[in-house]
C-alpha cells in the first residue's frame, strides 16, 4: 500500500454497537433497488490496497468492488483516475472514500452513474471551499507537524507521524509495514479546490473518526452534519478502513441497500 484535517447539532445519539456510534439518519436512504457496484477511493499517504481488509468483506456479499490507484500528484489527476473507474461499471454505483479521497469522490461524484456517497475519515468541502482554511476552525491535527517536503515538491509523513498520528490503533508492526510502502503527495493538492460537491445532490454516509490524529474529529463531525449525511463514529484513529474494517464494511453495505 502507498500511503497519503464541529459541532454536532441536532443528531439525537443512537445504539451503542461494539466500538460503533450511530446518529440519525437526514438525506442519506438505502436505494429502493440494491447498488451492486463500489468504487473505493483512498487518500494520501496510502494507494488502493489500503482497503485490502474491506474489499472481501463486500465481496463475499456479491458487490463488484474497484479500488482505485490515485496519483496523487494533483486534485485533476486523482478525479480523472476515479472517472476512468467509473466508465467500466455497468450500472449505478457506489463512491467510497477515505481521507483526501473525500474531496476526489465530491468532485467526480456528479457522475451520473454515481448512486451515493461515503465518506471514512474524509474531506469534503464545498465547491470552491478552501479546505486548509477550514481546518484552521478547528485544533490543529497533530500528524500535520511530521509532514516533510522533498526538494521537488512532494510531502511525506515522518515514521513517527506515521506511526503514532496516521495509524495510531494499528499494531506497530502493521503500522511500520504501510509506512514502508507510503505514497508522496504532489504540493498542488494542498492548493487544490473543488468546483462540484456532489454530495448537495447525492445520498451520503459518513464515519467519524473519534481518535484521529490526521484530521481533527470535530472537523469531520462539522462536514458530516453540514452534508446532512447519515452518520457513524468509530473509536478509531485516521485509518479505521484498516482498523476497524467490518464497521466500515457495514456502513457501505448499507449504503449499497444490501445490508438494512
Amino acid at each position: 500500500m502507498k500511503l497519503n484535517s464541529f459541532v454536532l447539532a441536532g443528531f439525537a445519539c443512537a445504539t451503542l454497537l461494539s466500538a460503533t456510534t450511530s446518529f440519525a439518519q437526514d438525506s442519506a436512504a438505502a436505494p429502493a433497488t440494491p447498488i451492486k457496484n463500489v468504487v473505493l477511493v483512498h487518500g494520501l499517504f496510502a494507494d488502493g490496497s489500503s482497503w485490502q481488509k474491506v474489499i472481501p468483506l463486500l465481496q463475499a456479499k456479491g458487490l463488484h468492488v474497484t479500488s482505485v490507484q490515485n496519483p496523487t500528484t494533483s486534485l485533476d489527476a486523482d478525479v480523472a483516475a476515479v472517472k476512468r473507474a467509473l466508465a467500466q461499471q455497468d450500472g449505478p454505483t457506489l463512491l467510497v472514500a477515505h481521507s483526501y479521497g473525500g474531496m476526489v469522490i465530491s468532485q467526480a461524484g456528479d457522475d451520473p452513474k454515481v448512486a451515493g456517497l461515503v465518506y471514512i475519515a474524509a474531506r469534503a468541502p464545498d465547491a470552491g471551499e478552501d479546505y486548509p482554511a477550514l481546518t484552521k476552525k478547528f485544533p490543529a491535527a497533530p500528524a500535520s507537524a511530521g509532514l516533510q517536503w522533498s526538494a521537488d515538491g512532494y510531502g511525506a509523513l515522518s515514521e513517527q507521524a506515521f506511526v503514532r498520528d496516521f495509524a495510531g490503533d494499528l499494531p506497530k508492526a502493521e503500522a511500520e509495514t504501510f509506512y514502508a510502502v507510503q505514497q508522496p503527495m504532489g504540493k498542488a493538492i494542498t492548493m487544490a479546490k473543488t468546483t462540484v460537491a456532489a454530495w448537495h445532490d447525492k445520498p451520503t454516509w459518513y464515519a467519524v473518526s473519534t481518535e484521529d490524529r490526521t484530521i481533527n474529529p470535530d472537523l469531520e463531525r462539522f462536514m458530516a452534519n453540514r452534508m446532512h449525511a447519515h452518520t457513524i463514529e468509530l473509536k478509531s484513529s485516521h485509518v479505521s478502513l484498516l482498523s476497524h474494517p467490518t464497521e466500515v464494511a457495514n456502513l457501505i453495505l448499507e449504503a449499497t441497500g444490501a445490508q438494512k
